[in-house]
């Protein structure tokens, strides 16, 4: 389980070092910087699959999405009032990092040095380290990554593992030593497990209203494509009780069950009381389609260490919203939820969960902060220098 994360000079996120829980409600005004919150922790999820360059490639570039603000926010031009910009004197850097029970993680990207190289703008990896511990110190740095060497802890000293290092991927991509450097390979395979789920589609094209093709399906697909298959899959391995008795709870008397046609495609087929026939997943409405694909989606039979929901109250009718933080506060007792949100009736019912753990987020002068997080208040945090 996640302990801390912390983000650098990423849009507003300029400094933000937050405290995780069990279940985490991200909450805040709408430009409070929600979004940017999530979108860094996909690029976290990014660097264990070796696309964390072409994600901010996706995003515009390293330009586009590094703070826009002063170097040093608060201070003022000559008692104007008025923040005043001028000529960059720290590197370009932008940080991501987090703090787990077993590991932690940082990374530090920047610009290349002038070159000849076509690619000139690509983001190059300047610093990535894994430590053990909750903050980065001397004695718990474990792998050591500096430019294209890097180096793991050898008993008191640290040896040399590789001095030739793509600056485009990061080491989880480069390193798979299962003797020399077990702690990447198993951070690596942790991140990769990670899930995350923003905005099902619903609409009259989605993929989860059509017959798919099935197999067994422990995780749910990002865009419910495999809802059927899922479904079944947690009939055959899962909790079949559990997935029932949130059909009944979102709405009563109501039950789904799946349908194999002919060639081994699998559908969802809805029951609902005072009907003479099932629903299709086609006849359903974009709501009941949404909530069902939550169903599946917190019902894993494989929970993955954490399982991000991007405002999952989208479509879902007021009165949903209740059973749907049922539903998110009985998988946060599988596995660690990040929930971001701006429901209000949502919230209300996430937070009288006894363990949600709620990030008020808000913006002072451009940049994000957490409401009430005081200079003592945030987690003890470092970050590796260059």
């Amino acid at each position: 389980m996640l302990s801390t994360l912390a983000v650098a000079h990423y849009r507003s996120l300029h400094a933000l070092v937050a405290p995780m829980g069990r279940l985490n409600l991200v909450t805040g005004a709408n430009g409070s910087g929600k979004s940017n919150l999530y979108k860094a922790l996909r690029l976290l999820a990014d660097t264990a699959r070796g696309g964390v360059v072409p994600a901010l490639a996706r995003e515009g570039g390293l330009a586009s999405t590094l703070w826009a603000g002063p170097e040093r926010p608060g201070a003022r031009g000559h008692g104007s009032g008025v923040v005043q910009g001028g000529p960059r004197l720290a590197p370009v850097s932008l940080k991501l990092g987090f703090a787990g029970e077993d590991f932690g993680y940082a990374i530090d990207l920047g610009l290349p040095v002038p070159s000849q190289s076509v690619f000139g703008r690509d983001p190059e990896i300047k610093r990535e380290v894994i430590w053990s511990g909750p903050f980065l110190r001397p004695a718990s740095l474990l792998v050591d990554r500096r430019g294209a060497t890097v180096r793991i802890r050898q008993g008191r000293g640290f040896e040399m593992m590789d001095a030739h290092l793509d600056p485009f991927e990061s080491l989880f991509a480069q390193i798979a030593d299962p003797r020399r450097a077990p702690e990447v390979l198993q951070l690596r395979e942790a991140i990769r497990r990670w899930r995350f789920y923003d905005h099902f589609r619903s609409d009259a094209q989605a993929p989860a209203r059509l017959p798919q093709l099935g197999t067994r399906t422990t995780a749910l697909a990002h865009d419910g494509h495999d809802l059927g298959a899922a479904w079944a899959t947690i009939r055959e391995i899962g909790d079949p009780q559990a997935l029932d008795a949130a059909v009944s709870d979102a709405f009563p008397g109501a039950r789904a069950q799946v349908l194999q046609v002919d060639d081994g495609r699998f559908t969802l087929q809805f029951h609902q009381p005072g009907l003479l026939r099932p629903l299709s997943a086609a006849e359903l409405s974009d709501g009941t389609l949404r909530y069902l694909l939550w169903i599946a989606a917190l019902h894993t039979p494989r929970p993955p260490p954490l399982m991000v929901l991007n405002e999952p109250e989208t479509s879902l009718h007021p009165d949903l919203l209740p059973a749907l933080a049922r539903l998110i506060a009985q998988a946060a007792t599988r596995t660690q939820v990040w929930v971001v949100s701006h429901a209000t009736r949502l919230i209300a019912a996430l937070e009288s969960v006894p363990d949600c753990h709620t990030l008020q987020l808000g913006k002072r002068e451009g940049r994000t902060v957490v409401a009430g997080q005081g200079l003592l208040d945030a987690p003890a945090w470092h970050w590796p220098d260059r």
